[in-house]
């Protein structure tokens, strides 16, 4: 039991750089108490003690502000740091070293007696104000930004934000988004391909354009090909677009209409 407290207590310590000593964070860390007073309860409840165990957690959320409910699952090293208002529900798990901050919530979807809240991964940081609704699964690794709602499952190593959640890493490798990066390459600028699950309208167009002059660059790659073949030498080569001198004269390698054409047109 000893070798676990010790254990536990210095996650705390690597997660948390404002503990100063062990009788602080024993003493003055909710989160602690709250997780102390869940292993009984939730001890109690598999007993079959229910009465009891509700009482125990009751006490806690008195006590501590973090509601979590006896039948919850949680792994070893949890953190809740600060902690007020955390509120876990009775099917969620959660697994091993992860970490919520106050205002989360593992709530669930339905009025049904079956899973209705989420599963966590293990070393899961959910930030503050998060909500986590549903039976979903939150991969392993998994990053939850501060004030975002999920309600879709998250891959492992993903970070999601927003309202509703979507994913902003890992990106998505396939075929397509590595050809829109070779044309934002050859283009001059940072590509930022979205994944399904990011429904950005200005990265969307973005990405529209993108597929565009891929098909574009290609028909111009075969009609040099062809021009060519026929003894004709043209250069149809996509010039390097300079992005830090976009207001700025065009680059030479474009062509300029001379001052005398304009003239004679007016």
């Amino acid at each position: 039991m000893f070798k676990n407290l010790r254990e536990y207590l210095s996650s705390v310590f690597r997660r948390d750089p404002a503990a100063r000593s062990v009788l602080e964070v024993l003493t003055a860390y909710p989160g602690v108490h709250a997780l102390a007073f869940h292993r009984v309860s939730h001890r109690l409840w598999g007993w079959r003690l229910r009465w009891l165990a509700r009482m125990f957690s009751q006490l806690a959320r008195w006590l501590t502000g973090i509601e979590i409910h006896p039948g919850a699952r949680i792994g070893k090293r949890f953190f809740i740091d600060h902690g007020m208002g955390v509120v876990i529900g009775e099917t969620a798990e959660i697994g091993d070293d992860c970490t919520l901050y106050h205002g989360v919530t593992l709530g669930g979807t339905t009025w049904h007696k079956e899973k209705r809240h989420p599963t966590l991964g293990k070393n899961v940081v959910v930030g503050a104000g998060a909500k986590i609704l549903g039976p979903i699964t939150i991969g392993d690794n998994a990053r939850v930004g501060s004030n975002s709602v999920v309600v879709k499952d998250v891959p492992a190593g993903a970070t999601v934000v927003g309202i509703p959640g979507r994913v902003i890493g890992p990106k998505k490798e396939d075929a397509k988004t590595q050809a829109r990066e070779a044309m934002a390459k050859k283009l001059g600028f940072e590509a930022y391909g979205q994944s399904p699950e990011m429904p950005d309208p200005v990265a969307h167009a973005i990405d529209l354009m993108l597929d565009h002059m891929h098909v574009v660059d290609n028909k111009m790659k075969i009609l040099s090909s062809a021009l060519e073949k026929a003894g004709i030498n043209v250069n149809l080569e996509m010039p390097q677009l300079d992005v830090n001198n976009l207001e700025e004269s065009p680059p030479s390698s474009y062509p300029q209409r001379d001052s005398t054409d304009t003239k004679k047109n007016s």
